[in-house]
């Protein structure tokens, strides 16, 4: 590829094919990891191809090597066999294909397995996907529950009758997929975004029976891990039996040991909420009874107290009250009154007795001359002459002067 072409002058196919290859083959041998997903290999062919599969996502590549290579592995291959290979990318002009010439084929064992999920785990646990504070609580009861789970399964059936027995009414949507081999995990993911997609779906469960390590290996796969920890629907994870521990399940919002034990988790026991909520109206309905018991007997009370049992009865008093303290008000003026009269009349009696007009009422009189008083006023009646007669000025009842009567 050292010039352009043109429409005019276009490369005919096998100079691009040879130019392919002869870039590919530049390229350096490589170590590949991945699942075994067919092997194609004819009796008394010294070429034996593979397919060698992507486990998180929906790629596979082939691979070429030696029939005898092959014939020689221990144990051999089979379809979803996990190994690692060597060798150099390959271009077939003749063809058009592209593989991988492998001269080395090794077999991934369980102990290599574990150690990559254990170095898996401890990744996702310091990213903290395993936090239980980033896990959301289940639905009290779901509108739909979503099931992924492998086709006419026992994890579907026991997943289903448990539900069912607990809450008849329950809604369930489900999605059959593979649960293990190469297909499961791209199989997974896919059902996984549809269900987390549709608002009606409140919780997914994601259930397989028990297996062997390799078979359980699809759900301690990190984008099945990744994917779940990024739903925004709560997930349960009900995996195999109790001893086994896929990292899916400290991912997942929740954990349950079996399908059965999913099955029972999800929804509410309709007998037992039913026996709730006749304790919750038995209960609702002894405290309003008390309520209405202890207000009964507060009004009764209050009824009972003389204020309001006789209403009239505090007003007649205060009544009483009023007419005896205005009786003693009268008696106390009137006594005040007597008293001040009887004083007043003594006063009288005693100015009646000593004033002149008494004295005079009896024939008396006493006068005196006054010596240089233009009428000759007598201020003493011993200062006239014996059988000297006297007029006696009288002016509202008082004596105002005694004179000597000088007619006579």
């Amino acid at each position: 590829m050292t010039s352009p072409t043109s429409p005019e002058e276009p490369w005919p196919v096998r100079t691009v094919a040879r130019k392919i290859a002869e870039w590919i083959n530049r390229l350096g041998s490589i170590w590949v990891e991945g699942q075994i997903t067919q092997i194609s290999m004819r009796p008394g062919a010294a070429t034996a191809f593979l397919q060698l599969r992507d486990p998180s996502a929906d790629v596979s590549l082939t691979l070429t090597c030696s029939s005898a290579m092959l014939r020689k592995m221990d144990p051999p291959l089979t379809d979803g066999s996990r190994v690692v290979v060597h060798g150099k990318p390959t271009f077939f002009v003749g063809r058009g294909t592209l593989s991988l010439r492998v001269d080395e084929i090794r077999a991934v064992g369980i102990g290599e397995l574990l150690a990559r999920i254990e170095r898996l785990r401890q990744l996702l646990k310091a990213e903290g996907l395993f936090d239980p504070a980033r896990k959301r609580p289940l639905p009290f009861l779901p509108n739909r529950v979503g099931l992924i789970t492998g086709r006419a399964s026992a994890a579907e059936h026991d997943v289903l009758t448990n539900a069912e027995l607990r809450w008849p009414a329950v809604q369930f949507e489900i999605r059959n997929v593979a649960v293990q081999g190469s297909s499961a995990v791209p199989q997974i993911l896919e059902a996984l975004q549809e269900l987390d997609k549709m608002p009606e779906v409140d919780v997914i469960v994601l259930a397989r029976g028990g297996g062997s390590v390799e078979d359980l290996l699809p759900f301690s796969d990190e984008a099945l891990c990744r994917a779940v920890s990024a739903c925004r629907t709560p997930v349960v994870s009900a995996i195999g039996h109790e001893p086994d521990s896929p990292l899916l399940d400290h991912v997942a919002d929740v954990r349950c040991s079996t399908p059965t034990g999913a099955g029972k988790r999800v929804v509410p026991d309709v007998a037992e909420e039913t026996q709730r909520i006749h304790q919750l109206r038995d209960r609702a309905r002894r405290a309003l009874h008390g309520w209405v018991d202890r207000e009964r007997r507060l009004l009764d009370a209050l009824r009972s107290r003389p204020v309001l049992a006789d209403p009239l009865g505090p007003l007649a008093q205060r009544a009483e009250q009023v007419g005896m303290l205005r009786d003693r008000a009268r008696r106390a003026m009137t006594t005040a009154l007597n008293t001040e009269q009887h004083a007043l009349t003594a006063t009288r009696s005693r100015l009646t007795t000593l004033g002149p007009a008494a004295t005079l009422a009896r024939g008396y009189a006493i006068v005196q001359r006054i010596e240089d008083g233009a009428d000759g006023v007598l201020r003493s009646v011993d200062e006239a002459p014996p059988g000297t007669r006297l007029r006696v000025r009288v002016v509202d009842g008082a004596i105002q002067a005694v004179v000597p009567d000088r007619a006579g």
